[in-house]
């Protein structure tokens, strides 16, 4: 098993990737801790794993606030004695065209998608650099080269692959890589309330043909948080089914 010990954090965790990353991680072997901000579902998840035999913690909390960033990091070094791979998941969308979106429709997916990825990457990586070993996977999109409608979400997607770049150039002689994974069109909550006409103009434009499923990313990040990428950091794993090569 590819991640044997490790200490994985997933925030994001409810469901969609968040939670088959999670699902993926303990199948791997690691010890891993669920964030989302509400505890119901994450607990529903944590009792799966445990009942496959893994070890999970729930660390329920708002990624846009730093006091409860530093709690869940907190939370999962008193529990497990350390923090070895950051898995940052979270993510909204609130989409509106730019001449009507709100500034509230704005500070909301920018604050939850860039900020948050920054705060929990700011509260992991000390612990990281001093055990010489650490693994931050972020989460970009496709949305990041641009999508009518969403000016909010592809301004915070980009932010993230600008984030990760520094952070990876900042953190590569201490054994901390960091690396991001952008999705294209997945099976997720966020993708499930698209009108059907519209999930097949999507398809139409994905040289694979079909949408990913949860378990495809999750698989990305697995192998971003072993030992077998050591060599890999600062990178953008565009996991699109080709669609990110015709932009």
């Amino acid at each position: 098993m590819r991640l044997e010990g490790r200490v994985a954090l997933v925030t994001g965790a409810a469901g969609g990737i968040g939670a088959a990353t999670a699902r993926r991680f303990a199948r791997e072997g690691a010890l891993v801790a669920v964030n989302d901000t509400a505890a119901d579902p994450l607990e529903r998840l944590a009792g799966e794993l445990r009942a496959a035999g893994a070890k999970a913690l729930v660390v329920a909390g708002d990624v846009t606030k730093r006091p409860e960033v530093e709690r869940m990091v907190r939370e999962v070094t008193q529990a497990f004695g350390w923090l070895d791979i950051l898995v940052n998941n979270a993510g909204i969308n609130r989409d509106a065209m730019a001449a009507k979106m709100t500034e509230e429709q704005w500070d909301a997916v920018l604050d939850v998608n860039l900020k948050g990825t920054f705060l929990c990457a700011q509260a992991a990586l000390p612990g990281m650099r001093e055990r010489g070993w650490g693994r931050v996977v972020n989460t970009s999109s496709i949305g990041a080269l641009g999508n009518i409608g969403q000016a909010n979400y592809a301004a915070s997607k980009a932010g993230v692959i600008g984030l990760t770049k520094t952070l990876a150039l900042e953190y590569a002689k201490y054994g901390v890589t960091v690396n991001c994974v952008a999705p294209g069109a997945t099976l997720t909550p966020m993708l499930a309330g698209v009108p059907d006409h519209i999930k097949e103009k999507i398809v139409a434009q994905i040289p694979v043909g079909r949408i990913a499923a949860p378990d495809e990313i999750a698989s990305v990040h697995a192998f971003l948080a072993s030992d077998e990428a050591a060599f890999i950091t600062g990178q953008v794993i565009f996991a699109d089914g080709g669609m990110s090569v015709g932009i």
